[in-house]
């Protein structure tokens, strides 16, 4: 039992500081490394290694993934940006339009896929104009986080919650979209007022503005094709009982069956090393579910009056937890040990919204915080820790207020 809950904190270790210390393995790596190792102590067998991946999770995120990419491929979101560079707008009028465009896409398609894809173009945007880039990409990694728990089909954490209570697309659109929809504006009205005196550049940055000419014609068809398919993914998760893997699976089957794009420059744009995170974690928590401490810790929990079924308590431990290891493995980490009774929708929106609102506080907080950072310092646009977490951290307190108030009022 001891090397089990070893691994287990140092697989954990690696999800908050974002790296093995004194390693150079990464999260993925460590959830990898800690399931083979899991295996190879004897916590938990092979079969039953395999049996704890939940197939059921890996096939949505799949599929939705490459359904998310089609529209990377087909040049919307270069189409999008360049429609929005070309907008004569002041600059806070820019940022709201990038924060409902960054919410709106991040609600519809996979929030992570959508930041790959607009960083660079943003960053570019910016550039050209005379801009300090930091607001708005800020903006659009908070609006993406945000704008994500609207919806199932939004970001990982909320597909993993959804398949772990088996909550419909409707009950959680009800649960979390008023809040994830309230969320944009508070988020340009902060970055408005933190940012009013520092708009533009003082001198020419040393970074090239990206031309996004190359990649910004729009193929009609395939965008088209694309969004006629997510439609119709959206439909049959609202109308039909057919498992949510099973429709996911199918629209990247025909998405990936294609006679003007290659399918390998689809699959590029699945974000592998997340699946994998999520499979070793899964292997990892149901070694350490194995040697029944988590269960005598939630007992210990609720003597203590802290009950996780409660949406308001769950909300608040889930905001706590994620801005310590993250947000997927956060929603992973506490599903299991939930038993709704009618209130699926109400702990799914906890979930969703305590994983989503929190992750804007620091940077390794999401996997969107991640990219836009690591992206932007590649085009030679440095965002700080302390500058991520000031903006951050405001943005983050007021969205938990909100959602706080909306769980404790409504749900």
């Amino acid at each position: 039992m001891t090397l089990t809950i070893v691994v287990f904190v140092l697989v954990y270790v690696a999800m908050a500081f974002g790296k093995l210390p004194g390693f150079k393995v990464d999260r993925t790596g460590a959830a990898v490394i800690g399931a083979l190792a899991m295996m190879a102590i004897g916590s938990i067998t092979p079969p039953n290694a395999w049996n704890a991946i939940d197939y059921r999770t890996i096939g949505m995120l799949f599929g939705l993934m490459v359904v998310s990419a089609s529209f990377v491929v087909s040049g919307f979101y270069s189409w999008t940006a360049n429609r929005v560079a070309m907008l004569k707008v002041s600059a806070p009028t820019l940022l709201a339009v990038l924060i409902a465009v960054g919410g709106l896409l991040s609600a519809l398609l996979t929030n992570d896929v959508v930041v790959v894809a607009m960083t660079p173009l943003l960053v570019s945007i910016t550039l050209s104009r005379g801009l300090n880039p930091i607001p708005f990409l800020l903006g659009f990694c908070f609006a993406a986080n945000n704008g994500a728990t609207g919806s199932l089909i939004g970001s990982p954490q909320n597909m993993i919650a959804a398949q772990g209570l088996d909550i419909s697309f409707v009950g959680l659109l009800q649960a979390s979209a008023i809040p994830a929809l309230l969320s944009l504006p508070i988020t340009w009205a902060i970055l408005v007022w933190l940012y009013r005196n520092r708009w533009y550049l003082e001198k020419q940055s040393s970074g090239a503005p990206i031309s996004t000419s190359p990649s910004a014609t729009l193929n009609t068809w395939e965008t088209a094709k694309a969004g006629i398919i997510t439609l119709a993914v959206i439909v049959a998760f609202v109308v039909s009982d057919i498992p949510k893997e099973l429709i996911a699976l199918t629209a990247a089957g025909f998405l990936l069956l294609n006679r003007s794009i290659a399918s390998s420059d689809m699959l590029k744009l699945v974000d592998g090393n997340l699946l994998l995170l999520i499979m070793g974690l899964f292997v990892v928590n149901a070694a350490f579910s194995g040697t029944g401490l988590p269960q005598q810790m939630l007992n210990d929990l609720r003597a203590h009056g802290v009950e996780l079924n409660n949406p308001l308590v769950l909300f608040l431990v889930t905001g706590v937890l994620s801005t310590i290891v993250g947000n997927n493995p956060s929603v992973m980490l506490l599903v299991p040990f939930l038993t709704p009774d009618g209130n699926a929708d109400s702990l799914g929106a906890a979930l969703v919204l305590g994983s989503g609102f929190s992750s804007n506080l620091f940077i390794f907080g999401s996997l969107a915080g991640i990219i836009v950072v690591e992206q932007a310092a590649a085009y030679g646009v440095k965002i700080s820790f302390s500058e991520f977490a000031k903006s951050g951290g405001i943005v983050a307190a007021f969205c938990m207020l909100l959602a706080t108030a909306w769980i404790w009022l409504v749900l």
